[in-house]
């Protein structure tokens, strides 16, 4: 199987480099230069554009920020639809609007190609040792024909139906750590003015019912203070207001939701569009003159979980 991989930013070069770990052959693409360049000194080819990759390979990859940009290297003149074969696979991997991937699967299709919606969750720690949680939309002799690329950059693999929805699933994930790390923000600010340390607070609610995934990681970056998630304030603002339009097209009177677009929104003008998400705890900061930190906390995460091939999560239904 030849691998292209188009967007090798904080996620994609992670999971390109597990593809890459794993013996698969190769090709990747990235406006960085530097970038794609030390792929090629790790034993990848670099193309010159989206259509060279598509041509050279059997399954292509991308992993971009927008659903925007997505199109563009799709649908450009020396896009991927420009290079792509009959039986080609296209697997997109960003985290996108359903309606944006049905309507390129479609131009896959007439081609003679097929699409796989495969957005990842878990953090950039776990795409950095292939043990990410992956969420596949396509059908199913398409998922067994990639799940062993699958499996060799995520630990946990989930069919989630037709086409499309894994890109809802994944939306709907990032809306509640969205709506998580909010909530976390204003239990540890709250819980500093009564003086509690908040090294012995982190530690009551990572063994209470409040406990979470975005606890037990962004908490422990928020307190070091280096509040790096690999995660920016964009990307956040433009996966809930994803969320907010599947909502609206299903016409739910969503309440938190638009809070939190209002509240990303403001933090985004106030601190800028590639601040770590993370640091939406400086409103409050601002707001009370509290400084959120304690000692003992690490200033990135990193997945200590050794490195296997994954698995498919099956859905029990009695």
């Amino acid at each position: 199987m030849k691998v292209g991989f188009i967007g090798l930013g904080n996620v994609g070069a992670k999971l390109a480099g597990s593809v890459l770990r794993n013996g698969f052959d190769l090709t990747v693409r990235d406006l960085d230069s530097s970038v794609a360049g030390e792929f090629s000194r790790l034993g990848a080819r670099v193309a010159e554009s989206p259509k060279q990759l598509a041509e050279r390979c059997d399954v292509i990859i991308t992993c971009l920020p927008s659903p925007t940009v997505s199109a563009s290297v799709m649908e450009d003149k020396n896009g991927v639809l420009a290079g792509l074969s009959e039986g080609n696979i296209w697997v997109e991997m960003s985290t996108t609007d359903q309606q944006e991937v049905l309507r390129l699967a479609d131009r896959v299709r007439e081609k003679g190609a097929f699409t796989a919606d495969c957005p990842v969750s878990g953090g950039c720690h776990r795409a950095a040792t292939g043990n990410i949680a992956i969420f596949a939309g396509c059908d199913r002799n398409v998922f067994e024909s990639v799940f062993p690329l699958l499996s060799a950059m995520g630990q946990q693999v989930l069919h989630t139906g037709p086409l499309g929805t894994a890109s809802i699933l994944k939306v709907v994930t990032n809306y509640l750590a969205t709506a998580n790390l909010v909530s976390i923000c204003e239990a540890l600010v709250t819980t500093k003015t009564t003086g509690i340390d908040l090294a012995t607070a982190y530690e009551a609610i990572k063994i209470s019912s409040g406990n979470s995934f975005v606890h037990e990681t962004e908490s422990q970056v928020i307190l070091n203070g280096s509040r790096n998630i690999n995660f920016t304030m964009d990307l956040v603002l433009k996966d809930i207001s994803l969320f907010q339009e599947i909502a609206e097209r299903g016409q739910v009177p969503l309440e938190i939701s638009p809070l939190l677009i209002d509240i990303f929104r403001d933090a985004q003008d106030r601190y800028g569009s590639r601040e770590w998400s993370p640091n939406v705890i400086k409103r409050l900061e601002e707001a009370t003159g509290l400084i959120i930190q304690a000692p003992g906390f690490p200033a990135e995460i990193v997945d200590d979980k050794p490195e296997s091939r994954g698995d498919e999560v099956v859905i029990t239904k009695t």
